[in-house]
């Protein structure tokens, strides 16, 4: 089989696993949605769950990984296995040390916090919020130290194990959810509560099961004070906290837009964190899986110093997730309305809240291809070991997004806020995308767009095509039912891009060559 073959069945491996994550993540959601509905207490959970989130990303799936697998994968390539391992002891064991201090400080700093007379009083919102990030911030070891298990992994090619853990969570949100649901006579904030408890176990089983995994793959994990001042493990920290700083600022503009959004009205953030799990279905699975596979997949080209290699996996990558993200973007916009009410309506999530969340899931839709494309032209650098780059960009981008968001706060009617921090997340993300590929091309030469333009044109008059007919059959089946009227929308937009991309010649598409 050839690399690049390799590498598009690792994306689809990846593929499947998160397939079924995003399945029963789309479980969860849609319990959630009926027993706590999209209002304070949904926007207070939001809150919380983004702290240990943003540390996952940055200290796990975000700058720590970033700097560690191209320098672990050159190891590996060298087949010098035994360093390797040193080095992944080592970074683990500090990691997890510094996580642990953040943890203590945080948990200390809200202890003080609730203790001020008078801060809270009358905050309900905020004293639940301050309840929940207490009982979260110990999922923040658990799931990072997980996360740079599956980093790990994945230099490896042990694809499966890793793509899988993310499963345990949702089995364990959707197993307390449905006791609840049996268990009706809680009000909806001790319901919250017990959801944040059950992700606290969720995230021990999830590194539980990451260091037997590592475990089996050779490379048991052990704490260790030794090889902490290793150059290679210099390189990894002086790389992660310079990728640090750009996902950092990316992660405090999260939290910044999740502060706007409580200034935007007291349900945006719900709303808003509603529209994204149902914008991350697709891109969770398409776009999470090509970033996944293609980081290390980068490292191992560079490392042997095959650049053609590495643009030919990227341009082929490159075609294939379009075929998939395109038309995506292009039904998930259209059916926004319809997505939203079959999976979250009911209970104590009203037609008003349906209305909010499909707002701001249509304008996301339209930054699928773009958020995907970052996820890989990122990697394109991380593998050459430069995390300036992605850091410049990204601080420009946060900046743009920053001063969008604020003008979409005040300037707009309080109904369509949310909708203008989403509209700068998809526009702030294209911008991205152009300057960190204008940089590529820079530094590397040409990454293979040109012999990728064609398929591209074609896929995107497959997409038109459906979009049309997605049009024209929502006006003629608006007396079925929801659900089957959902149905055949769906399976007619899929029959239509089938036939039409194979009527295109998009058959080539799927088959990538390897040299």
């Amino acid at each position: 089989m050839s690399k690049a073959n390799r590498t598009l069945k690792n994306i689809f491996t990846v593929g499947a696993f998160t397939s079924l994550s995003r399945v029963l993540g789309l479980v969860r959601e849609m319990l959630q949605s009926r027993l706590i509905g999209a209002g304070v207490a949904q926007s207070a959970f939001t809150l919380a769950f983004a702290i240990p989130n943003m540390a996952r990303k940055l200290f796990g799936e975000g700058a720590l990984t970033a700097a560690f697998v191209p320098v672990f994968k050159s190891e590996v390539e060298a087949e010098a296995f035994e360093s390797a391992r040193r080095l992944a002891r080592a970074v683990m064991s500090m990691s997890l040390m510094m996580l642990s201090a953040v943890v203590a400080l945080v948990f200390i700093g809200c202890g003080f916090a609730e203790s001020c007379e008078g801060v809270f009083a009358g905050s309900e919102r905020m004293q639940l919020t301050f309840s929940l990030v207490k009982t979260l911030l110990p999922y923040m070891i658990f799931i990072c130290g997980a996360a740079f298990g599956m980093g790990v992994l994945n230099a490896l090619g042990r694809f499966k194990a890793a793509s899988a853990m993310p499963c345990i969570l949702n089995v364990f949100w959707i197993g307390i959810l449905v006791w609840i649901w049996f268990n009706p006579g809680t009000d909806v904030t001790a319901r919250v509560k017990t959801v944040a408890w059950a992700i606290l176990a969720a995230g021990a089983a999830q590194f539980a099961f990451m260091l037997w995994r590592m475990h089996a793959s050779g490379y048991t994990p052990g704490f260790t004070f030794r090889g902490w001042r290793d150059e290679k493990v210099r390189i990894v920290w002086r790389n992660t906290v310079i990728a640090a700083v750009g996902a950092g600022a990316v992660q405090i503009n999260c939290m910044l837009d999740q502060v706007l959004a409580q200034k935007a009205s007291p349900w945006a953030a719900g709303v808003i964190g509603y529209a994204e799990r149902l914008m991350d279905l697709p891109l969770g699975v398409i776009g999470v899986a090509f970033g996944t596979v293609l980081l290390p997949t980068f490292s191992g080209f560079f490392a042997r110093g095959d650049v053609n290699g590495a643009k030919s996996a990227f341009s082929s990558s490159l075609t294939n997730m379009m075929l998939l993200m395109l038309p995506a973007s292009a039904g998930l916009f259209i059916l926004a309305p319809e997505v939203t009410s079959v999976i979250y309506e009911g209970n104590a999530f009203d037609s008003t809240a349906t209305v909010r969340v499909s707002r701001a899931l249509a304008v996301y839709s339209l930054g699928l291809a773009f958020f995907g494309y970052q996820k890989s032209i990122v990697p394109w650098f991380q593998a050459q070991k430069d995390v300036k780059t992605p850091l410049a960009v990204a601080v420009k981008t946060v900046f743009l997004n920053a001063f969008l968001n604020v003008l979409a706060v005040f300037l707009l009617p309080v109904e369509w806020r949310h909708v203008g921090l989403a509209a700068s997340t998809v526009f702030c993300s294209a911008v991205g995308g152009v300057m960190l590929t204008v940089m590529a091309v820079r530094r590397n030469g040409a990454l293979g767009f040109s012999s990728a333009v064609p398929r591209l044109l074609r896929i995107a008059a497959a997409t038109v095509l459906m979009a049309a007919v997605l049009c024209f059959a929502k006006d003629a089946l608006a007396d079925l039912p929801l659900l089957l009227r959902l149905s055949a929308l769906v399976a007619a937009g899929a029959a239509v891009f089938a036939f039409s991309a194979l009527a295109l010649g998009l058959r080539r598409c799927v088959r990538v060559r390897g040299k």
